[in-house]
């Protein structure tokens, strides 16, 4: 996005929001990681979903730019392969202001799709890491999962905000690095 804002954005707003999104998914993520404390091995360093090519909204871009011009101008992105944001040893680099998915990757995570008879199901996810044999995901109530779906819309709310249209504006971690000093 140009130093100047389209008719209709509002970025210095829809940041704000953000945080405000980011801190409430944090509150509500905390049972959960409480929860399932014996499942999650999600420790600092532990870096097995931390895909490459992640892409996040334009806004949550902007979120990372404004906290770490240093790191994005004059560091190199995370080893091929892996999370562009992760140092050497697979550690976050800007966990503070990592974007919504970082925040719950790892959790077990369930939403609603429309099957091929057009009927609504459910399904589940976690990490093969946080995957407990003796307690399978299908046996966990809805409520200890973390439900996609409503952050989603809310962070979609305020990607509109940011860039004053309805065009689903997407950056790739790794382009947030300074292509010079990338090399």
């Amino acid at each position: 996005m140009s130093d100047e804002s389209p008719p209709g954005a509002q970025p210095d707003r829809a940041l704000e929001i953000l945080d405000r999104l980011h801190a409430a998914i944090d509150t509500m993520t905390a049972p959960l990681l409480t929860q399932h404390a014996e499942r999650l091995q999600c420790r600092r360093g532990c870096a097995a979903c931390c895909a490459d090519d992640l892409s996040v909204f334009e806004v949550e871009a902007a979120r990372i730019r404004r906290a770490f011009p240093d790191l994005l101008a004059t560091g190199s992105p995370g080893p091929e392969g892996m999370c562009a944001m992760l140092d050497d040893e697979g550690a976050c680099r800007v966990y503070a202001h990592r974007p919504y998915v970082c925040r719950t990757q790892g959790l077990p995570l369930r939403w609603l799709e429309l099957d091929e008879r057009e009927e609504v199901v459910e399904l589940r996810a976690i990490c093969p890491l946080n995957e407990l044999p003796d307690a399978p995901l299908s046996t966990l109530d809805e409520a200890a999962c973390w439900t996609i779906g409503p952050a989603e819309q809310q962070l979609q709310g305020i990607q509109r905000l940011y860039a004053g249209d309805d065009e689903a504006h997407r950056v790739r971690l790794r382009d947030l690095f300074d292509r010079e000093t990338s090399s």
